[in-house]
């Protein structure tokens, strides 16, 4: 039997087997985690959570599906983390700085703290794709973001209030639209689909039993 921890979950006190993380103890409390999270239908990056420890005064950030309880830990969630999201057209705009500085201009008061790369869940250099996108260079911008799911701790511990997610998001899709070379085996496919080719196949594999879809899954060609 794994060793039993006291946590507060909004508020209230519950009793928590150790070994689970914060996201399987919400769940072990009875609190039913039914949308928003990746793993529970959503979107990956949603289960961002601020906690602290009884008798620590630090206010930490994590997210919920990677990081184990703590006897004596007070957990709350936000709906969302603090980002803001600019609206525009991947058509009508251009990879150049132009852009980063119509849209996110809050890139440029980065004062180097590198808050944002020590809070970042998936380890990754925040600040440097941040000098990444201050310099235009989407294409590195692009790739040093790729793992980034979108969950805003980055942002949440930030002095000068800047959105790395959707600033990362931009520059990828600048790459994608304009820099990276086409991927035409990617064209041709979407191509066969927009014309129907595998409407048939999508049937077929759509009235298929649950079972027998697992059976196909685990045996399939993967691509080297």
């Amino acid at each position: 039997m794994s060793e039993m921890v006291n946590v507060f979950l909004f508020g209230k006190k519950y009793s928590v087997p150790s070994n689970l993380t914060i996201m399987r103890a919400m769940e072990y409390a009875g609190y039913q985690l039914v949308r928003g999270c990746g793993c529970r239908n959503g979107f990956c990056g949603a289960c961002a959570t601020l906690y602290r420890i009884k008798g620590d005064r630090q206010l930490k950030v994590a997210l919920a599906c990677q990081t184990k309880v703590e006897n004596d830990m007070y957990v709350a969630t936000l709906p969302f983390f603090p980002l803001v999201k600019e609206v525009y057209d991947i058509n009508k705009v251009r990879p150049d700085e132009q852009i980063m500085m119509q849209l996110y201009p809050e890139i440029y008061n980065c004062i180097g703290c590198n808050a944002c790369t020590k809070a970042c869940p998936q380890g990754l250099n925040v600040m440097q794709y941040i000098a990444y996108a201050q310099r235009g260079e989407y294409a590195k911008c692009a790739e040093e973001s790729f793992d980034c799911v979108m969950c805003g701790i980055c942002s949440s511990r930030c002095p000068a209030q800047i959105s790395h997610p959707q600033v990362a998001m931009l520059a990828r899709r600048l790459n994608g639209k304009y820099i990276a070379p086409e991927a035409k085996h990617l064209t041709e496919r979407v191509r066969e689909i927009s014309e129907g080719e595998f409407n048939q196949l999508l049937e077929d594999v759509m009235q298929k039993p649950v079972e027998e879809l697992k059976e196909l899954y685990n045996h399939r060609d993967i691509e080297k």
